[in-house]
């Protein structure tokens, strides 16, 4: 899954050194394969990435900014873990979007049903194959596909700002919580009822639901 659509560049050429690390170190953090607390050393990721160092400092940098590292100089980079407050940030607006995109989005086109249900199916493959970071992703598509289909192009440029925080914490949940991937399907399929029953309210609450539960399993406290 590329982190960046521009990263993709012209079929049949490679991307830039520094793109590949960042592309990299990006996946591994949100599909757990570096667990926060993990210390990353620039000449390790320079030879399994197979580039030189300059590219992997750039990479590194973007990395922190985006708030997924933090650097200590000559030691590498640090993974941040998943803080408490972060995870109550996150379940919060999306508490606060996808209620309003829930809502929204009544009467439901044909097309999103139709978009949604493709979602499930997918999901249901990943499940069955246990991807657990392509379900993941899946299951984030599922719920943005809602906002986008509220039309307000603002919240939906800030539900998307919210995509890699969910994406990690949705395959932490799964992994210390395995039934979730069960759970997940069958709340998913309650929330696209509610949407074609063409009751807002009663759509809202699923979600609001579904939501809770994240926030539950993640440690985020009450509302």
């Amino acid at each position: 899954m590329p982190s960046d659509p521009a990263h993709a560049g012209v079929p049949g050429r490679r991307p830039p050194a520094a793109d590949r690390v960042y592309d990299h170190v990006k996946q591994a953090v949100l599909d757990r394969r570096y667990e926060g607390g993990t210390l990353l050393t620039e000449g390790q990721l320079a030879e399994d990435v197979g580039v030189s160092r300059t590219p992997v400092r750039e990479a590194l940098l973007r990395l922190e900014a985006e708030g997924l590292l933090r650097l200590y100089p000559k030691k590498g980079a640090l993974v941040l873990p998943v803080s408490a407050q972060e995870i109550r940030d996150v379940v919060e607006t999306r508490l606060l979007v996808e209620e309003y995109a829930v809502r929204r989005v009544h009467p439901v086109t044909p097309q999103l049903v139709t978009r949604l249900e493709e979602l499930l199916e997918e999901q249901r493959r990943h499940a069955a194959a246990g991807d657990l970071p392509a379900f993941s992703v899946s299951d984030r598509c599922f719920h943005a596909e809602i906002v986008r289909a509220a039309g307000n192009r603002i919240l939906e440029r800030l539900y998307d700002q919210l995509r890699d925080r969910q994406l990690r914490m949705g395959v932490a949940v799964m992994h210390a919580h395995p039934d979730r991937i069960a759970k997940n399907l069958t709340e998913h399929t309650a929330i696209l009822a509610a949407l074609t029953s063409g009751d807002p309210g009663a759509a809202a609450e699923v979600v609001r639901r579904h939501i809770d539960r994240v926030r539950l399993l993640t440690g985020g406290g009450s509302r």
